[in-house]
C-alpha cells in the first residue's frame, strides 16, 4: 500500500524545518516525511477492523511534527516509524463511511480494568497510552501499530468509529475531527459574558462554530490576520474581528478597561480561548482576560517563554484543552451538517503531491485557504 511515513532519523529530523518552505519538485523527501510502499498494519487483536482513508486532513499538530517544532514531551508516547493522519473519514470493507476517534484508550489497548479516566468517559484523559499490546502512540497517526489516515490503508478498533450519514459528504466527514476539538473547548467555557479567540485558522474558526452552537456567550470578539479568515470568523458567529495587533483596543471598548503600562489591561474578556499556541498568543492572552479569568489553550503550544507575573498578581489561569470525549463526537457531527463546515475545506491533493499539500497547509492563511486534505478515494486504483 501507499503510505506516507514519518522515520525517526536524527540526521533528516535536524533537517526537517521546511512546512512553509518547501518547495515543490525537489526530491521525494519532507524532512523525515516520505511516500513508501509499505505493508497494511496487521489487525492488533480481537475488536480491530480495516480502515481505509478517503479523506485525511492536514493538522497544525501534523505541521509542527513534520517542521521539527513539536515538544519532547511527546517521545515517550509517540512510536517510529509512524504514519501521520488522525483527521479521517473512512470506508469499512463492507462499504460504510465513518470518521476516526483517533485517542488511543484503554479499550483500544485491551487493558481491564480501564483507568479511572476511561472508565469515566474521559478518554482524552487515558493515563495508559504508552502501555497494553500497542505500541505507545496518544493517538492513531502517532502510533507505528495503527497506520495513519496519510495511507491507504490503516487499521482501527470498532470503538474508535463513529458512523457518517449517507446524507453527509466526505468533505464534511473529514471536518468532524477537528471540530470535535473546538465542542470540547466550547463546552469546557460553558457560559459567559465576554470571550476572545485568538486565531483564525481553522481550530479558531470552528471554535467560534461552536461557540455559538454549545455555549452561552454574549459577546465574542476574534482575532484573524487575512481577508477570507476575516469574512468566516464573522460569518460563524463573532461580533467582532480584529487584527491581532487590535485585540488589546477592542477589549478596552468592549469592557471600559484602562491600560497599565506595556498594553496590560486594568480589565478584559470572562475567557480568552487561544487557538495558536505560541508564546506571543499565550502573552496576548494573559494582558486582555480578567482578574481572575482564564486563558484555555486550545491550539497546542509548543516551547514557550512567558511572564507570570500577571497571572499570579490577577489569580488568572492558563487552562489546557486537550481532544474530545465520545459525546463530542456526536455533537460535531451535527455542528458539520447543520452549520455547513465543509466550506472550510479548501483543496485536497493526492498523496504523491504531498509536498504541495503541505506547503499550502503551511500557508493556508495567506494563500486564503483554511482546510487542505489528502484525497485517497482514487489512490487504490493507481
Amino acid at each position: 500500500m501507499k503510505a506516507l511515513r514519518f522515520e525517526r532519523k536524527p540526521v533528516k529530523y535536524a533537517a526537517a524545518a521546511v512546512a512553509g518552505r518547501v518547495v515543490p519538485g525537489r526530491g521525494a523527501t519532507v524532512g523525515p516525511l516520505s511516500l513508501r510502499d509499505v505493508d497494511e498494519p496487521a489487525l492488533p487483536a480481537d475488536g480491530w477492523v480495516r480502515f481505509r482513508p478517503r479523506l485525511a486532513g492536514i493538522c497544525g499538530s501534523d505541521l509542527a511534527t513534520i517542521d521539527g517544532r513539536s515538544s519532547r514531551y511527546f517521545e515517550p508516547i509517540v512510536s517510529f516509524p509512524f504514519v501521520p493522519g488522525h483527521e479521517v473519514v473512512g470506508e469499512l470493507d463492507d462499504g460504510s463511511r465513518a470518521v476516526l476517534v483517533p485517542v488511543l484508550t484503554c479499550a483500544t489497548r485491551d487493558i481491564d480494568p480501564p483507568c479511572r479516566s476511561c472508565a469515566t468517559g474521559a478518554i482524552n484523559h487515558c493515563q495508559r497510552i504508552a502501555f497494553g499490546h500497542l505500541e505507545p502512540g496518544l493517538q492513531s497517526g502517532f502510533c507505528k501499530d495503527t497506520g495513519g489516515g496519510w495511507s491507504t490503508a490503516m487499521v482501527a478498533h470498532s470503538s474508535q468509529l463513529v458512523p457518517v450519514p449517507d446524507d453527509l459528504s466526505d468533505e464534511a466527514a473529514v471536518l468532524v475531527e477537528p471540530t470535535a476539538c473546538a465542542v470540547h473547548a466550547a463546552r469546557m467555557l460553558g457560559d459567559a459574558t465576554t470571550v476572545a479567540v485568538i486565531g483564525a485558522g481553522t481550530l479558531g474558526l470552528l471554535t467560534i462554530a461552536a461557540l455559538r452552537r454549545y455555549a452561552t456567550v454574549g459577546t465574542l470578539v476574534a482575532t484573524a490576520k487575512h481577508p477570507e479568515q476575516r469574512r468566516l470568523a464573522k460569518e460563524l458567529g463573532a461580533d467582532r474581528v480584529v487584527a491581532p495587533g487590535e485585540l488589546g483596543r477592542a477589549v478596552r471598548s468592549i469592557t471600559g478597561a484602562f491600560v497599565l503600562g506595556d498594553e496590560q489591561l486594568t480589565d478584559g474578556v470572562e475567557c480568552v480561548v487561544d487557538c495558536v499556541g505560541s508564546a506571543a498568543s499565550i502573552a496576548q492572552g494573559l494582558q486582555v482576560v480578567e482578574p481572575g479569568g482564564e486563558v484555555l489553550l486550545v491550539g497546542m503550544p509548543g516551547h514557550t517563554a512567558l511572564d507570570l507575573t500577571g497571572l499570579w498578581h490577577r489569580e488568572s489561569a492558563i487552562r489546557g484543552c486537550y481532544a474530545y470525549d465520545r459525546d463530542d463526537f456526536d455533537r460535531a457531527l451535527s455542528l458539520v451538517a447543520e452549520s455547513g463546515l465543509d466550506r472550510l475545506l479548501s483543496a485536497t491533493y493526492p498523496l504523491d503531491r504531498y509536498t504541495e499539500a503541505i506547503e499550502h497547509a503551511a500557508n493556508a492563511g495567506t494563500r486564503g485557504a483554511v482546510k487542505i486534505a489528502f484525497d485517497l478515494r482514487n489512490e487504490r486504483r493507481r
